[in-house]
């Protein structure tokens, strides 16, 4: 099969707020007031995260139906600390991204803690936004 060409277009609205486009929907981003935003969507750092808890949910389910997994519901929490300092410039003495990310899942099957945590397995090997994070994927920054 070919490779898929996955594209988004965003631009700065005012201050902190950006709108997003991605096919035919609009998603907002934005800061909390503390951090000079209008609070108008998540955060960049939220929406990672959000794409992560999605693409688990996303890939459990497709494993699910192909394997005819007695599987319910998928619930994901993701948290992760991160160094605020450097991504505002006042220190350079940590990295700018988390410095981990911890996933609880709460899988509502008949299945055992081992079948669960199995299957929670190949969730995490199939899907891309956790592919992306576990391995260095070349970005390339271009300005036209």
């Amino acid at each position: 099969m070919a490779n898929k060409l996955v594209s988004i277009d965003a631009v700065q609205i005012d201050g902190f707020k950006i709108e997003a486009k991605s096919r035919q929907h609009s998603s907002f981003i934005d800061q909390p007031p503390a951090g000079g935003g209008t609070d108008s969507g998540p955060t960049p750092l939220e929406y990672l995260f959000i794409s992560l808890a999605s693409c688990i949910i996303t890939i459990g389910h497709i494993i699910a139906k192909q394997r005819q997994l007695p599987v319910r519901k998928i619930e994901v929490h993701v948290e992760g600390n991160v160094n605020p300092d450097i991504f505002m410039g006042k220190s350079t003495e940590d990295r700018a991204g988390f410095s981990a990310i911890r996933v609880i899942t709460k899988i509502d099957a008949d299945m055992s803690q081992e079948e669960k945590e199995a299957f929670l397995k190949d969730v995490d090997a199939r899907c891309p936004i956790s592919d992306n994070i576990h391995n260095l994927t070349p970005i390339e920054f271009v300005v036209e």
